[in-house]
């Protein structure tokens, strides 16, 4: 049997994480504390454009933690 460990406990300080619903649907970004939602990296903001049609930088700020 695997180990499974909490979403948050799998992040280093700096990482960033994506939220995703059993649907496949975008639900959330995790962003690492100190930065700002403007700090998105490039190759988040190319990937939830992509695969989920949502571009992080306009979307209203409840799907973002």
């Amino acid at each position: 049997m695997s180990k499974t460990i909490e979403f948050e406990q799998a992040l280093e300080d700096d990482d960033w994480g994506l939220i995703i619903s059993s649907e496949g649907k975008l639900k959330g970004l995790f962003i690492p504390d100190g930065k700002e939602e403007d700090q998105v990296p490039r190759e988040i903001v190319a990937m939830c454009k992509t695969y989920f049609g949502i571009d992080v930088k306009e979307e209203p700020a409840e799907t973002i933690h």
